[in-house]
C-alpha cells in the first residue's frame, strides 16, 4: 500500500487544478498542510487565510461563488459544521452554491485537544441541510477521485478529510456517482464502513475469518445522498449488517440505515457501532478512544460477534 499523508494527496489535487483554473480558490482557518502551502506560494491570488473565524470564512466563501469561484473552506470539523451551521445553511445552501467544506480532524483524529475538536457530529449536522452532499474519504485515491466529482457538479460538498497516512486502493474502483463500493466480497454478514475506521473493519474482518466468521465489507464514501443501488446490491442479499462508524450513532451511518432498511420493508438485522450518544469531555489518544468504545482491536470483534450469536 502506498501510504502518503491523505491531506497533502487531496491538497496536490487541488494544486493540480488549480494551476488549470484561476477560479479554484482556497480559504483556511488558519489551518495548515504541507502540499496548502505550495498552492498559498505559487498561487497567491487563489488563497486566503481567513485566521481563526470560520463564521466570516463561511460568508466570504458565499460571495467568491457568487462572483464565479469554486471554493474550498478548510478548518476543523468540528468548527467548519457546528460553529458555521447558521451560515451554511442560510448562505450556501439556500443559493446551491459551489463551496466544499472541508472538515480535518474526523472523530478522534485531534483526540489530545479535547471535547472542542472531536469530530463525532459533523456528519449529522451536515446531514440535516437538504441541498449539503457529503463524501468521507477512506484512502488516497479516493480523495484525488472525490475533488474531480465536486467540480463536475458544483454544489454544497462536505467533506470529512482525516490526516495521517492512508492506503490507495486505486485497485478497487470508486465510482462517485454509485458511491460505494465492495472491499471483501459480500457474504450474509456484511460490515459497513468508510473514513479512517475502516482499517479496523478490516483487522476485524481478518479476525473474524480466523474464527470461521465470513463477512464482507463495504465501503459509503458517498455518504448523501445515500447510494440508490445500495438497497438491491447490498441489503436485499444480506441477513445481518453492522455498521461501524467513527462519528456520532445518533444522525450518522447507522441511522441512515435504520432508515433505509425501515422504509423500504426490508427484514436485515442491523447493528450499530459508533461513538456513544454523548458528550465526551476526554483527551487521549486516537486509539484510546477505539479501544474504550468499541471501534477497533478485540473490542470491536467482539461486539460484532455478541451481535451474531
Amino acid at each position: 500500500m502506498n501510504q502518503l499523508d491523505i491531506r497533502d494527496v487531496f491538497f496536490d489535487r487541488l494544486y493540480e487544478l488549480g494551476s488549470q483554473n484561476s477560479n479554484i480558490m482556497i480559504i483556511s482557518a488558519d489551518m495548515d498542510a504541507f502540499s496548502l502551502r505550495r498552492f498559498a506560494n505559487d498561487f497567491p491570488k487563489q488563497y486566503l487565510n481567513i485566521g481563526v473565524s470560520e463564521q466570516n470564512m463561511i460568508n466570504v466563501a458565499t460571495g467568491l461563488a457568487i462572483s464565479g469561484k469554486i471554493v474550498f473552506c478548510y478548518s476543523i470539523a468540528s468548527f467548519a459544521t457546528l460553529r458555521c451551521l447558521e451560515q451554511i445553511k442560510v448562505n450556501i445552501c439556500s443559493m446551491n452554491l459551489p463551496v466544499t467544506i472541508v472538515g480535518a480532524g474526523a472523530g478522534f483524529s485531534f483526540g489530545y485537544d479535547g471535547p472542542t475538536h472531536h469530530g463525532t457530529q459533523d456528519i449529522s449536522a451536515m446531514r440535516l441541510l437538504p441541498e449539503m452532499s457529503i463524501l468521507e474519504l477512506s484512502s488516497n485515491d479516493v480523495a484525488v477521485n472525490a475533488i474531480d466529482y465536486i467540480l463536475e457538479n458544483k454544489t454544497p460538498y462536505y467533506i470529512r478529510l482525516d490526516k495521517g497516512p492512508f492506503p490507495n486502493w486505486s485497485h478497487i474502483e470508486s465510482d462517485f456517482t454509485k458511491g460505494f463500493r465492495i472491499i471483501r466480497p459480500l457474504s450474509d454478514v456484511n460490515l459497513i464502513s468508510n473514513g479512517f475506521i475502516l482499517r479496523e473493519v478490516i483487522n476485524a474482518a481478518d479476525q473474524l475469518n480466523k474464527r470461521g466468521i465470513n463477512v464482507g465489507i463495504v465501503d459509503v464514501f458517498r455518504f448523501k445522498p445515500f447510494p440508490e443501488d445500495f438497497i438491491i446490491d447490498v441489503i436485499a442479499p444480506s441477513k445481518k449488517i453492522i455498521s461501524v462508524e467513527e462519528s456520532c450513532k445518533t444522525g450518522g451511518l447507522g441511522t441512515v440505515l435504520s432508515e433505509v432498511i425501515a422504509q423500504n420493508d426490508i427484514y436485515c438485522a442491523l447493528k450499530v457501532i459508533g461513538a456513544p450518544d454523548m458528550q465526551l469531555i476526554e483527551y487521549g489518544e486516537r486509539e484510546w478512544f477505539h479501544d474504550k468504545y468499541g471501534l477497533s482491536g478485540m473490542p470491536l470483534v467482539e461486539k460484532i460477534c455478541n451481535f451474531l450469536d
